[in-house]
């Protein structure tokens, strides 16, 4: 990975840029997971041009939205920090619906402290920096956890390391967090290379009659003011 200009990362630490490409929601139940699934982009989500960029973009569902990370959706043209909340918002309510306890488990406060627990857990050592990088930066038996709340450009301004040292360690926690699961939005992307298959076919079907269904909801709602 290239390294980046400091100039372009607005992040106030490395945790929000590791947070940045970590799903949505961890540890969802199957059965959540399959409920959002099925009611592909709902009733009320978003607009229906909104909705066709996210399909066109590869996502077909809530399931398929809450295991995607938020640098991948708000990637998506039209999209930014303001639908991102708009989305994550949405989805948070839906999952509410068959988790009981979800919006004080699945908030992004207690997300976030979950992810920040575990890598309390992990030494900095772990990290693909040397003995010497890490003394200079004043992390020598500390956790990976005090790392992540240091922001990049504090990190770099030490001289101790180089942006290219800065995107391993944010890949490296990233990877640790999400348990080496590929980012939602590639997967999406690689089903859409391959060429189809049986499943894929059903699912390709699936995914057009929730379409077909989304607008008949777009069509029949009352008209916006």
């Amino acid at each position: 990975m290239p390294g980046r200009s400091p100039r372009t990362v607005t992040s106030d630490s490395l945790f929000d840029e590791i947070s940045g490409r970590l799903p949505l929601f961890d540890d969802l139940p199957t059965d959540v997971i399959e409920h959002l699934t099925a009611s592909g982009f709902g009733r009320g989500f978003l607009t229906a041009s909104l909705r066709a960029r996210l399909r066109k973009a590869g996502y077909r569902d809530l399931g398929h939205l809450a295991q995607t990370s938020p640098d991948a959706i708000a990637s998506i043209r039209k999209f930014g920090p303001i639908r991102l909340e708009r989305v994550r918002t949405f989805l948070l309510n839906a999952i509410a619906r068959w988790l009981p306890g979800a919006r004080a488990v699945h908030a992004p406060g207690a997300t976030g402290a979950r992810r920040l627990g575990r890598l309390a857990d992990m030494p900095v050592e772990h990290l693909p920096l040397d003995a010497d990088a890490i003394a200079a930066l004043g992390f020598a038996g500390g956790s990976c956890a005090e790392m992540a709340g240091r922001s990049r450009l504090a990190l770099l301004a030490t001289g101790a390391v180089t942006s290219r040292d800065v995107d391993r360690i944010v890949t490296t926690l990233a990877r640790v967090l999400g348990g080496d699961r590929t980012d939602a939005s590639r997967s999406a992307q690689a089903a859409m290379d391959a060429p189809p298959t049986e499943p894929q076919a059903t699912a390709a079907h699936r995914a057009a009659l929730l379409a077909k269904q989304d607008r008949e909801w777009e069509e029949a709602a009352p008209a916006r003011g």
